[in-house]
């Protein structure tokens, strides 16, 4: 096989879809290979206002969000704190969003076949792809089609379930406005629900060495009862996240000798919040721009500097965060707490949401607002026993 082969990307969720847009642009031939294409994956769908800030064009699928801008974050013990994020966070349904970036990768030219891979063989001399219509050559393989997809053994280790999240939950009828967040005793993940358009996401998230999945579809369904949601009509579904631990980001090799590995194939998921869109377009940015400027192994580099420090040390905290404990309470306990009394946390929490705080300088951040928090926290205690109703202790949060 000979480099006049195309590019080959296995994948057509955003990560696949942006890369392939990119690669085209810049004059490459690009073939992209995707079963579903275009449909509504098992997610929360949230993007970050740092995600939508970088890549502008996905305010052309605005019309299959909504924009969230109140949150609520209820304890383990059941505290909630509702507060205003400065930027709203848009809710998409992935089947808009997947359809909106498959749209823009044919218009720039790449060649989206409908089809399932069954076989890829090949080396550094080029690439073999088996479908059921067919046969394909390329001259470099990427591979953007989850984390369990079964090319990635190919070149890398098996993922362990030590590092993977499950997920389990319903899309419910109905519209709401309120994003909403519960932490869980004992389980290293949380209960979302995420209004989108026309419907509600709700579900919950654990590790998949931790918490059985049935076992996390029963707390779920009961909370969601205890909370109002009715679950006529809904749909359920399952899926599985990357959760890398550090010693696993420390190891990870993106790219080799004619392949690449982006998004959740790569395993780019925040291990605390279990995000992954902003990740996964970046990362096909970063990859895009490697091979097209003919320097390929700079993606790697490239990577490290930009997303595996950040994710690295989320890794390094996530445990702390969901079971650590600071002043006797536990992490999640006190954050409900300090969100509710503190206008400088609330900012800050604000700032985590939209993405534009990142892990790297959040240590720096809190030693800044410290003092202003402790002060803010003391006043709402003492002058707590004054206040005869909830909106007179914080103007725009609660702790009940």
């Amino acid at each position: 096989m000979s480099a006049q082969h195309p590019i080959a990307i296995v994948g057509g969720g955003p990560a696949g879809a942006l890369a392939g847009t990119l690669l085209a642009a810049a004059g490459k031939e690009v073939i992209l290979f995707d079963e579903k294409l275009a449909w509504e994956k098992p997610c929360g769908g949230g993007l970050t206002h740092k995600a939508v800030e970088r890549y502008p064009f996905l305010a052309d699928a605005r019309s299959g969000s909504h924009l969230v801008g109140h949150c609520e974050l209820i304890s383990p013990s059941g505290k909630t704190v509702r507060f205003d994020m400065q930027y709203p966070v848009a809710i998409f349904s992935r089947l808009a969003l997947n359809g909106l970036l498959l749209e823009r990768a044919e218009r720039a030219g790449v060649k989206v076949h409908r089809a399932r891979v069954a076989e890829i063989t090949g080396d550094t001399r080029g690439w073999k792809l088996v479908t059921p219509d067919g046969e394909y050559s390329a001259s470099y393989l990427i591979l953007a089609a989850g984390a369990r997809n079964l090319f990635r053994s190919q070149f890398l280790s098996p993922v362990s379930p030590s590092d993977l999240m499950v997920t389990a939950g319903y899309f419910i009828p109905g519209s709401s406005s309120l994003l909403q967040i519960q932490f869980l005793e004992g389980i290293t993940g949380y209960i979302w629900v995420f209004p989108r358009a026309d419907h509600v996401s709700a579900g919950i998230a654990g590790k998949m060495d931790g918490t059985p999945t049935a076992k996390l579809r029963r707390k779920l369904e009961d909370w969601l009862e205890k909370n109002g949601f009715q679950l006529d009509g809904a749909r359920f579904y399952s899926h599985i996240l990357p959760s890398f631990r550090t010693e696993t980001l420390d190891k990870l090799k993106v790219c080799g000798e004619g392949w690449a590995m982006i998004g959740d194939n790569a395993g780019l998921v925040d291990p605390i919040t279990g995000e992954g869109l902003y990740y996964a377009l970046r990362s096909a940015e970063l990859c895009a721009t490697a091979v097209a400027r003919g320097e390929p192994a700079d993606y790697q580099a490239r990577l490290q500097e930009d997303v595996l420090g950040e994710l690295k040390l989320a890794a390094k905290v996530s445990h702390r965060f969901y079971n650590g404990e600071i002043f006797g309470h536990s992490v999640l306990e006190r954050i409900v707490h300090l969100t509710a009394q503190s206008a400088s946390f609330r900012e800050l929490m604000s700032d985590l949401f939209a993405g534009t705080q990142g892990y790297r300088d959040l240590r720096a951040r809190l030693y800044q607002i410290l003092p202003s928090v402790m002060a803010e926290s003391l006043a709402a205690t003492l002058c707590s026993p004054w206040n005869s109703r909830r909106s007179d202790f914080v103007k725009h949060a609660s702790f009940e």
